[in-house]
C-alpha cells in the first residue's frame, strides 16, 4: 500500500483556501440569520446592483480567460459595478488590454486597474493573502461600530483593497483598523462615500414594543 505524504506547505496553502471558502465567499452579517434574504436586505448596494456585480465577474473572469490564457494571475472582483482588477500579468501590453476587455463588460461603470508588470505570485503568497484577508473580515465583524457586511476585503501581494458604500466615519475606522492588522502591508481604499443621513435612511427601522396585554393585529 502506498503512501502519500503531503509537505507543510500543502497542507498550509489546503487550509488557507479553506478559510477563503468560508469567509471569502459568505457575505458576513452582523446580527441576523444568514438567508438570502437578510443577506440582500442588508448589503448596501440595491439588489440589481448585486446580481449586476455577479454577472459582471462572470462575463469579465471568462473574457480574460479567452484573451489572455494561462498569461498571467488575474482578480476581477465588482462591487456596485465599480470593477477592481488585481494580480500580475507579464507585459504593460497585456495590463492595457485587461482594463479594455473589462471596461466593455456590460454594466461596468469604471474599472481601478491595480494588476502589476510581474511574475505570477507564488501559491505561498496567494495562501498568505488568504489569511490576511480572513484576519481583516474578523477586525471588521469584532468592531461594534461597524457593519462588515458594508465591506469587500481584497488582498493582493500584501496590499489590502477595501471597498464599499460607507459613511467616512466608517471608511476611516475601517482603514485604521486594516492597517493595525498583522501582514497588511498597505491599504487602498476604493470607497463609495456615503451621507451619515443616506446610511440612516439604509438602516431598518426598529419594531415599536406593543403595551403589555396588547393583541397582535390581525390580518
Amino acid at each position: 500500500m502506498r503512501r502519500f505524504l503531503f509537505k507543510p506547505l500543502v497542507l498550509s496553502f489546503c487550509a488557507a483556501l479553506l478559510l477563503a471558502s468560508l469567509t471569502a465567499c459568505v457575505p458576513l452579517l452582523i446580527g441576523g440569520a444568514a438567508t438570502g434574504g437578510t443577506l440582500m436586505a442588508t448589503d448596501r448596494r440595491t439588489a440589481g446592483a448585486q446580481l449586476e456585480d455577479e454577472g459582471i465577474e462572470l462575463r469579465g473572469t471568462s473574457r480574460i480567460r479567452s484573451n489572455l490564457g494561462e498569461r498571467g494571475h488575474v482578480n476581477l472582483t465588482s462591487y456596485n459595478r465599480q470593477v477592481l482588477l488585481t494580480g500580475e500579468v507579464p507585459t504593460v501590453q497585456d495590463k492595457q488590454l485587461l482594463e479594455q476587455i473589462v471596461s466593455r463588460v456590460e454594466n461596468v461603470a469604471s474599472v481601478v486597474n491595480e494588476v502589476v508588470i510581474a511574475g505570477n505570485s507564488s501559491l505561498t503568497q496567494r495562501s498568505s493573502d488568504i489569511l490576511i484577508s480572513s484576519r481583516v473580515k474578523a477586525q471588521l465583524i469584532d468592531a461594534p461600530d461597524l457593519f462588515s457586511n458594508a465591506f469587500k476585503v481584497v488582498t493582493e501581494r500584501g496590499t489590502t483593497y477595501l471597498m464599499g458604500r460607507v459613511t467616512q466615519r466608517e471608511a476611516d475606522r475601517a482603514t485604521n483598523l486594516v492597517r493595525s492588522t498583522s501582514g497588511v502591508q498597505k491599504v487602498i481604499r476604493i470607497f463609495d462615500i456615503i451621507s451619515e443621513d443616506e446610511l440612516a435612511r439604509m438602516l431598518p427601522t426598529p419594531a415599536k414594543p406593543q403595551p403589555a396585554g396588547a393583541k397582535p393585529a390581525a390580518n
